[in-house]
């Protein structure tokens, strides 16, 4: 009769402790709209994996579309627990640490396999690190695509950019770079783009295929130059304290369903460029697409390529001959 009374209680007590057991939240922010933007594919596709295989036990709820603030207003809910996680652009964690200017830079990536390349290299996985001080972790990196220039008239040649206002994220590489060109560099955040280049308060701006056409951009550009000069692209970041206290089979689970999700994301990114640049091809829009030769491309190169020298520093030279080398 004990031996009984002892086995109900304990499964009355098992019982107590599932129906207490807390769900996990993870709130995931970023500030990208639609539904086919890269950045969307995939957080909705580690958002379902996670959803469905830890149902029970970890929830991801997302928040799209600047819902839960700009970039910078997000990493700091990262860091204040009020986020667990987010997917800013790379050039947003300046104010953080320096290293990450290495994919500012021009013409350092020859197409998005070499960006690839890089980041599964021993030097870029060590790049995941360099949060680390500030209390945030990256998890890894999500593409998006290799940036063209968009302006109120066809770019061509470099010194066609001389004068005119360009739109660029919060990084001092990217301004160093419109200022190569001739161009006046405007630091904005996204989600005011479209009205800057409407109303002419900007005059162009550089993007990924999958932006330029989502956003609309191309609907008030006269051209969009296809010079796949540089890449954007995100890092999947969370807390410290928030990953690190995790039990170790749910922070395990998570870390493979991302590992999962992001090589078929980032599969999939040459792909949705490319329809996206078609779709503006064939859209009944002014805005022409300028093929550049491979003579004309070089002129862009050796005008913007000089930037290199002035970060170098910081990012380390370990890590921009890495970068070179893949």
């Amino acid at each position: 009769m004990k031996k009984t009374l002892s086995v109900l209680v304990g499964v009355i007590l098992l019982s107590t402790n599932i129906a207490n057991a807390k769900e996990i939240e993870i709130k995931f922010a970023h500030v990208t709209g639609g539904t086919t933007h890269p950045k969307v594919v995939a957080s909705e596709m580690f958002a379902k994996r996670v959803n469905e295989e830890l149902k029970g036990k970890v929830k991801v709820s997302l928040f799209p579309g600047s819902q839960l603030g700009s970039e910078s207003q997000i990493l700091e809910g990262i860091i204040l627990g009020d986020i667990q996680m987010g997917a800013p652009s790379l050039s947003k964690l300046e104010q953080y640490t320096l290293k990450f200017r290495i994919f500012d830079l021009p013409f350092l990536f020859k197409d998005i396999n070499a960006v690839d390349r890089f980041q599964s290299s021993p030097a870029g996985k060590k790049l995941l690190s360099a949060l680390d001080a500030s209390g945030l972790k990256g998890l890894t990196y999500w593409h998006n695509g290799m940036k063209q220039f968009s302006a109120n008239k066809p770019l061509i040649k470099p010194s066609d950019a001389d004068g005119l206002k360009f739109r660029i994220q919060s990084s001092d590489v990217l301004k160093a770079q419109i200022e190569a060109i001739g161009g006046i560099p405007q630091k904005m955040a996204f989600k005011e783009v479209f009205g800057a280049l409407q109303t002419g308060i900007v005059d162009g701006q550089e993007n990924t295929w999958s932006n330029i056409y989502t956003k609309k951009f191309f609907e008030v550009q006269d051209g969009v130059t296809e010079t796949n000069h540089g890449v954007l692209d995100y890092l999947v970041i969370t807390s410290q304290d928030f990953w690190n206290g995790l039990p170790a089979d749910i922070r395990s689970d998570l870390d493979r369903i991302l590992k999962e999700t992001t090589q078929e994301a980032n599969a999939r990114v040459n792909g949705i460029n490319q329809s996206f640049r078609q779709k503006i091809k064939d859209s009944k829009n002014n805005s022409t697409i300028v093929e550049l030769t491979s003579q004309q491309r070089q002129e862009w190169v050796n005008a913007m390529k000089p930037v290199w020298n002035k970060f170098s520093d910081d990012i380390g030279q370990d890590i921009l001959d890495a970068a070179i080398n893949n």
